[in-house]
């Protein structure tokens, strides 16, 4: 399997604003720089001043709310299962 590929902001940037020139295409300017013709017309999009910011960054806040959620899912299951050994525990002592 391979990996992705990740482009610098910069980058994104600047084949975008080749883009942006009269008389040549995305999919030329896509197939000259050695990419996929539907990631730079992506890129465009991300980089209209309707989107809040483009090209912030990978993730989105979707993701990192799902890995606060697993960190925390994951502390509580062991703060569980202390407690259920402890318990156990005192249970045996107290007998």
């Amino acid at each position: 399997m391979t990996k992705r590929k990740k482009y610098s902001p910069e980058f994104k940037r600047e084949a975008v604003a080749l883009t942006k020139q009269p008389g040549v295409s995305c999919r030329q300017v896509a197939i000259e720089i050695g990419i996929n013709p539907n990631l730079l017309s992506r890129w465009r999009r991300e980089a209209e001043p309707s989107s809040k910011e483009a090209f912030k960054g990978s993730g989105n806040p979707r993701d990192e709310e799902m890995a606060r959620l697993k960190r925390e899912n994951a502390r509580l299951k062991k703060e569980r299962d202390f407690l259920r050994e402890a318990a156990t525990f005192f249970a045996k002592e107290s007998s």
